[in-house]
């Protein structure tokens, strides 16, 4: 099997552990074991931390060395030196809003699998030429929402999509049932004032909502 292809199964194997991947905004590194904690209890064990705060590395490397059970992963990665950070920090999968051709040549001498985004078929296909079968559809809702991406199921047969950007609990439903989707994205499990208040019973709960999608 080649490195590619056992990569993508990595991939695949982390998107089919929920029907949800919770998108990760984190200030303060202390809130990150609680965090994932009661995501984990509550059913969603893969969990993007993303790159858009100083503390995501921190959190990313405490989730890694004291949660059990969770499959943490690196959002907003953007160049090579973003992709061997967050390997060292211990991530176990990579995500990216989009693509550049230095990104991917890093992905292809790192042993970190890399879901990357894309938000037209164009780009879909030249990533397929890659060896990409699994894909971030990313801004879901603002490039096309649900319409978009199931009118690429019957051209590009091949490729599964996680898509991401502006899906709430509400409307994942509709995404989660084209069969072209393995799973979405979302940022509501983990809004900004449960973090802040520590309120860990409360994400637990949003998390058990999101397991019910499936």
């Amino acid at each position: 099997m080649s490195t590619m292809e056992s990569k993508q199964q990595q991939v695949e194997a982390t998107l089919r552990l929920a029907p949800v991947v919770p998108v990760v905004i984190i200030d303060d590194a202390r809130a990150a074991v609680p965090m994932a904690r009661a995501l984990v209890a509550g059913g969603i064990p893969a969990i993007e931390v993303t790159l858009r705060t100083p503390a995501a590395l921190d959190a990313i490397r405490a989730i890694a060395a004291e949660v059990e059970g969770a499959v943490v992963g690196v959002g907003t990665v953007l160049t090579a030196k973003d992709l061997h950070a967050a390997q060292q920090a211990g991530a176990r999968f990579a995500v990216s809003p989009g693509t550049s051709p230095r990104l991917l040549d890093a992905a292809d001498d790192s042993s970190l699998p890399l879901l990357p985004g894309v938000a037209t078929a164009s780009e879909a296909m030249s990533l397929l030429e890659r060896g990409y079968r699994h894909l971030k559809f990313f801004p879901a809702v603002p490039a096309g929402g649900q319409k978009l991406l199931g009118a690429w199921a019957s051209p590009l047969p091949q490729i599964r999509f996680c898509p991401t950007g502006g899906i709430s609990l509400a409307s994942a439903p509709e995404f989660l049932a084209l069969p072209n989707v393995v799973c979405v994205g979302g940022s509501w499990l983990t809004p900004v004032d449960k973090l802040l208040a520590g309120d860990w019973a409360g994400i637990e709960a949003l998390a058990r909502e999101a397991k019910a999608l499936r």
